[in-house]
């Protein structure tokens, strides 16, 4: 049970148990699908949500049969941040991965992840909108770093957004706590996009469909590349680099790969439904 401070009128709603289906995960010709899926609660980071969440992460990175993770949500809010209720003095949280756990698993994990955001992100949804790979967001939500109206500041959250902004707009966008376009933040740089709503799931799929032409080792230490060479000073880098490129050139799949290319044929990694 989630232990949290309720209104009498509110008891049955706010006690409810997180079950397993507050999180779902299916997987269908190489995509998993992750699914936040406690609606009646704009999915908010309740610890058994967020140990949940990393539950499925774990299993999608651990899969070999899963090429791309799209993470997405059910209900008009993608992410509404903290579960404010399981976080008020006095509360003992459930032992579990904790919300940081979950952003290490996407940036670190060798699976490309896709962020659906099908609703309103806020607090730390906003965290979980900017660390995905690629995020597409529908147009007609709103977004933003609410924190300060709570008393508290975006502070595990400002690890992965703060390196897509600009200090200036970082600076208006925490300080204001406004809650801003899906327009406005794909140009500062936290999402990818902004479609309508009935344009969602063609572009996902789009993205979808371009990544898992890619390599599993190849999309792996894409990743890699991006979160670390930025921290790294350019002796460091370009010796890292080196040996990453001659690993991968010498890999096997490197070398089905070029085959592929050269015999103008689909690489064999690539789904069968998809080629």
């Amino acid at each position: 049970m989630v232990a949290m401070a309720t209104d009498t009128n509110d008891a049955d709603a706010n006690t409810s148990e997180i079950d397993e289906n507050a999180v779902l995960s299916e997987t269908t010709d190489g995509v998993a699908t992750i699914t936040l899926n406690l609606p009646e609660r704009k999915n908010s980071l309740a610890p058994e949500l967020v140990d949940l969440l990393a539950q499925r992460l774990e299993a999608a990175n651990a899969d070999d049969e899963v090429r791309v993770i799209v993470l997405t949500n059910s209900g008009n809010t993608f992410c509404a941040g903290a579960d404010l209720k399981s976080v008020r003095p006095g509360i003992s949280e459930p032992k579990g991965r904790s919300f940081g756990d979950v952003f290490q698993l996407i940036m670190r994990g060798p699976k490309p992840v896709i962020g659906r955001i099908d609703g309103h992100a806020t607090g730390g949804g906003v965290g979980l909108t900017a660390v995905c790979d690629i995020s597409i967001m529908r147009d007609d939500a709103k977004i933003g770093f609410t924190e300060a109206r709570l008393g508290v500041a975006p502070a595990i959250i400002s690890v992965v957004c703060l390196p897509k902004l600009r200090k200036a707009d970082a600076s208006e966008l925490f300080l204001t706590a406004d809650r801003i376009t899906p327009t406005r933040a794909a140009d500062v740089g936290l999402i990818n996009d902004a479609v309508p709503a009935d344009e969602l799931d063609a572009r996902v799929e789009y993205y979808v469909d371009m990544i898992v032409r890619g390599g599993p080792l190849a999309l792996a230490a894409c990743k890699r590349i991006i979160n670390d060479v930025p921290a790294m000073g350019i002796d460091e880098a370009l010796a890292v680099m080196t040996k990453e490129s001659g690993e991968l050139f010498q890999s096997e799949e490197a070398q089905s790969g070029i085959a592929a290319f050269v015999a103008k044929e689909t690489a064999p990694w690539v789904p069968q439904a998809r080629r």
